[in-house]
């Protein structure tokens, strides 16, 4: 989860509030030690988080204020190119053969070569590559020595400062 820089505990408040009222009291979220970044390790299904998050946010805009993007991780592993590669392979079985894919990276606090990562993943898809127009988006998130992987519908991921603009409109 993402919030604005220094606003970590507020934002964690907010996000374990919720948690709780979706059924999940013992979540933890964690400030990384980078600056507007929470990792939040919850019970529930992280698809169906996001997917609750997005309905609180268009029943009650201002009832999350701190917490601006959730990016679902289907698994966490060391941040090292055979780990990261094994993790994403174990979910390659939710696409299916006709669908195009991208890969996108985020690294802070890492010298994995972002090339390396990407040539590395695309070796073990044998689906087609689409940076445009693609049904999947294989995201791997590196934070110091701790990469989370996950394969991602574009709808998958929650921008609450773009939901509420466009729910606005």
């Amino acid at each position: 989860m993402t919030c604005s820089r220094h606003l970590e505990e507020e934002a964690s408040a907010e996000i374990l509030k919720n948690l709780s009222t979706f059924g999940d009291s013992n979540a933890k979220a964690e400030h990384s030690r980078f600056s507007g970044i929470v990792t939040v390790d919850t019970s529930l299904d992280p698809f169906q988080v996001v997917n609750k998050i997005r309905a609180t946010i268009l029943d009650e805009p201002w009832s999350i204020r701190y917490c601006h993007r959730f990016i679902p991780m289907q698994e966490s592993t060391k941040a090292e190119l055979d780990n990261i590669v094994t993790a994403v392979q174990k979910h390659l079985g939710k696409m299916r053969p006709d669908d195009s894919y991208r890969i996108t990276i985020e690294k802070r606090g890492s010298q994995l070569s972002t090339k390396d990562l990407i040539d590395s993943i695309a070796k073990t898809v044998k689906n087609k590559v689409s940076l445009e127009e693609y049904d999947w988006n294989i995201v791997v998130e590196i934070l110091g020595d701790i990469a989370g992987v996950s394969i991602l519908k574009e709808d998958d991921i929650v921008s609450t400062l773009k939901l509420k603009r466009d729910s606005t409109e």
